[in-house]
């Protein structure tokens, strides 16, 4: 039996970082650990790219690893700059070159939720401009008298308890910790003492990608996600396809999962998840009186529009929510007893459903524990307006006798 050749001089370094990472800190998959040492190891060429990944680390609860992951990127990462409090402007200063540190953010729960999120919008935009090079801010310099630019291009890691805004995750690799069970163990981590082992680790990785700055800025790398995730996952994977050995592929396999981990988490926007619920709510409808759509969104299990807000889902704010996809009321003539109210026809929904939903989950459409079932007819086709759009009654109709 021969001995096996030993891997490439990259496939190597990130072998001993996989190590290294696995010693301190338990992620809740083979393929998060992958994705973080590949993070880590992109952050040492962040000269040879176009997007800068970020890195959200969150957790349900305390006491789930978060700080020590930290510690570990902090100690293998390049020019690692953390922080937990820092103002926007001093952050603006820090970054300020083309070859930027790396940025690390504790308690970034504290910093974009509850009432200190609005106060924090300029940060919150630094970190997403920043994610692709060449969006620098433009302020002016009173002292200088004069405009400046100042450069936000930098990757950054982010950690915390829930998520963090959804334009920021848009634009991150997404490890999701847990707290550790009795039998999972890990090494205790003290910086003075194992401080020194992590150093040698980034040396190593700054010496072999800096090495190759001109391989990775012509890198086109095969990648097997689009748009926005296919920016942000590829630094790794062209990090990945330099080391060789079995990485290209654990790269490829680390991004499909926890990219389809991310978009399955259900955490969207008031207005995505609003247009969600309008498509489970309309079943087969073709139109639906705005005040039946109200009532019907607020009896869905687990959404959050009957407390909405503090008050529930009012007409004014469903409007405001849906003119950003360009879907408004309408004046529709309905079957007896509705008439002429306003109302929402299923086709100024269709193109954005189709643009922004993931696809509908293949249950029964309910309203709490009752099946929907609609009273389904068509106008006259000689009305002027309608033609032969279906109306919709959504009880049974009863006339004067009370009979159906």
């Amino acid at each position: 039996m021969t001995d096996l050749p030993p891997p490439p001089e990259g496939a190597a370094i990130l072998d001993r970082l996989h190590a290294t990472l696995t010693r301190y800190v338990i992620l809740p998959s083979a393929e998060a650990i992958d994705a973080a040492v590949l993070w880590i190891a992109a952050t040492h060429a962040q000269p040879a790219w176009t997007y800068a990944a970020r890195l959200v680390i969150k957790a349900p609860e305390k006491r789930c690893g978060k700080s020590r992951f930290l510690d570990v990127i902090d100690g293998t990462c390049y020019r690692p700059l953390m922080t937990v409090n820092a103002s926007t402007p001093a952050i603006y200063r820090s970054i300020g070159t083309d070859d930027p540190p790396t940025i690390l953010l504790d308690e970034a729960d504290t910093i974009f939720g509850g009432k200190q999120a609005e106060a924090n919008e300029d940060l919150r935009g630094l970190l997403n401009a920043g994610h692709q090079r060449g969006r620098p801010t433009i302020r002016w310099n009173q002292q200088k008298q004069q405009v400046e630019q100042i450069q936000t291009f930098a990757m950054a890691a982010l950690a915390g308890i829930g998520s963090m805004p959804d334009t920021i995750e848009d634009r991150a690799v997404v490890i999701k910790m847990r707290r550790r069970t009795a039998s999972e163990k890990v090494a205790p981590f003290r910086q003075r003492r194992d401080g020194p082992a992590l150093r040698q680790v980034a040396a190593d990785l700054n010496a072999w990608l800096r090495g190759n700055m001109v391989e990775l800025e012509a890198a086109v790398p095969a990648m097997p996600l689009e748009d926005r995730a296919a920016d942000t996952w590829e630094p790794l994977i062209a990090v990945a396809d330099l080391a060789g050995a079995n990485w290209p592929d654990r790269a490829r396999t680390a991004a499909l999962a926890l990219n389809a981990a991310r978009e399955g988490d259900g955490e969207y926007s008031d207005r995505l998840r609003l247009l969600i619920d309008c498509r489970t709510v309309f079943g087969d409808l073709e139109a639906i009186p705005s005040t039946v759509l109200l009532d019907r969104l607020k009896t869905l299990p687990e959404a959050p529009w009957a407390e909405f807000n503090g008050t529930g889902l009012t007409a004014m704010k469903l409007g405001v929510l849906l003119r950003e996809y360009e879907i408004a009321s309408e004046n529709i003539r309905f079957a007896a007893p509705v008439g002429r109210v306003k109302g929402f026809h299923r086709a100024a929904f269709t193109d954005a459903w189709e643009r922004y939903c993931p696809a509908p989950d293949p249950v029964e459409v309910t309203s709490g524990d009752k099946p929907y079932q609609p009273y389904q007819a068509d106008v006259p086709a000689a009305h002027p307006r309608y033609g032969l759009l279906h109306a919709v009654r959504l009880e049974p109709y009863q006339d004067e006798a009370g009979t159906a």
